[in-house]
């Protein structure tokens, strides 16, 4: 269902809607974004994101991380902010959709278990030793299918969520290149970026549809073949089709939004590096 990390989904507390939002959104499309695990997932994103902004220094900056660049990238991954901008795609994109069956496979013990499941997993594979696990777990089962794994198989190809995962990584790494662009680290120009986010295709989805059946083989595992059905049937529908697209909706915008944030920034942590 869920993005995966730019490099590659906020506590209940610290993701809960302003009045003033909460009072402009639907009600059954304010209890969906709950019951589908979105302020949770979103937390766990924050994480991956703090990590991979010390990652990111490493690369690219001299001294590493700085007590600076800490703060920087904890503002910029806001779980609130966060929060927000998925919230506000997600409810564009879901306007004229009615969300009456999703919120009644979703408020159920299945579907509650099933959104846990996914929380739990994408924070495992936080984990570079489970998620090669999880890689290497994909890779022999693709071999020899089992019933889970077709069921995956079939939830990845009806909702295209490979494609969708690489084409939001792409626009990911093409705004951290216009973030550094525009903060003065890369002189390139928009054509040249482009041409090279583009030659990184079939690598990032070589290595998004490990992660993804990884993940959702560690997630799904535990699921009854009977639910699992249930949700990939769900997901055939018009309703579900149409919140998976409102979630990668949400997700890319935020991810846009992030990865040109954080180009900026280190390229302006690398000019004062420099000084």
């Amino acid at each position: 269902m869920f993005l995966r990390a730019c490099a590659t989904v906020l506590a209940l507390a610290s993701g809960v809607l302003s009045a003033e939002r909460a009072a402009a959104q639907p009600d059954g499309l304010t209890r969906l974004v709950e019951l589908i695990g979105l302020p949770e997932i979103v937390q766990v994103m924050r994480e991956e994101g703090v990590d991979y902004g010390a990652t990111l220094a490493e690369e690219m900056l001299p001294a590493g991380a700085s007590g600076q660049w800490e703060r920087t990238v904890s503002r910029i991954y806001d779980p609130a902010r966060m929060a927000a901008t998925v919230r506000d795609g997600f409810v564009a994109a879901m306007e004229d959709v009615d969300p009456g069956p999703l919120i009644a496979f979703f408020d159920t013990e299945a579907g509650q278990r099933l959104v846990a499941l996914e929380v739990s997993a994408r924070r495992a594979m936080m984990d570079e030793d489970v998620e090669a696990a999880a890689r290497e777990d994909y890779l022999a089962r693709a071999a020899d299918p089992d019933e889970t794994f077709r069921l995956v198989r079939d939830f990845v190809q009806a909702n295209d969520l490979v494609e969708a995962n690489v084409v939001g990584a792409l626009n990911s790494n093409f705004a951290f290149y216009r973030g550094l662009a525009d903060g003065g680290a890369l002189e390139m120009t928009e054509g040249e970026m482009l041409a090279d986010v583009w030659a990184q295709e079939e690598e990032t989805r070589a290595d998004t549809r490990e992660w993804l059946y990884g993940f959702l083989l560690m997630a799904y595992d535990p699921v009854s073949a009977e639910v699992l059905q249930r949700y990939v049937t769900l997901s055939e529908t018009e309703a579900g089709r149409a919140m998976n697209r409102a979630l990668f909706a949400g997700f890319d915008r935020m991810y846009a939004e992030i990865s040109y944030a954080l180009g900026l920034a280190i390229a302006r942590e690398m000019q004062a590096t420099e000084l």
